[in-house]
């Protein structure tokens, strides 16, 4: 067997662009590719030390419009009641999927919305 601490001694020795080359020749005897490892190394060491943090638990809700539902003009008055908006801006508000109804607002308050909303036909989202 060969002396490992005489062959790390002298791969010490050799400068960047040999030390390039002899990986890319031993990739090409090996049929191996080294960025590989390292790719999953660096992959996984982040997604460990996130999992041991603690989570964060949401504080502020956004309610989402995703579709006004078949009976449009009661969800139109529920935006209203939500938001103060105008008539023709809850119109507009409830014609536009996606919509943001309420942003930053509390779990308790994003909860209301959500079951007034789906009350009156609309399909929301809690995000």
């Amino acid at each position: 067997m060969a002396d490992l601490q005489k062959l790390v001694e002298e791969l010490s020795t050799l400068s960047v662009l040999e030390a390039a080359e002899l990986v890319k020749m031993l990739e090409e005897k090996w049929g191996v590719s080294a960025a590989a490892p390292v790719a999953v190394a660096a992959v996984a060491g982040p997604a460990a030390g996130a999992a041991a943090e603690p989570v964060e638990e949401k504080t502020e809700f956004d309610v989402v419009l995703k579709d006004a539902g078949p009976r449009k003009i009661e969800t139109i008055k529920v935006i209203r009641q939500l938001t103060n908006l105008g008539l023709v801006e809850a119109k507009n508000m409830a014609e536009t999927a996606g919509a943001k109804v309420l942003t930053a607002v509390s779990k308790e308050a994003a909860a209301d919305a959500k079951a007034k909303l789906e009350a009156a036909g609309a399909v929301v989202e809690v995000v």
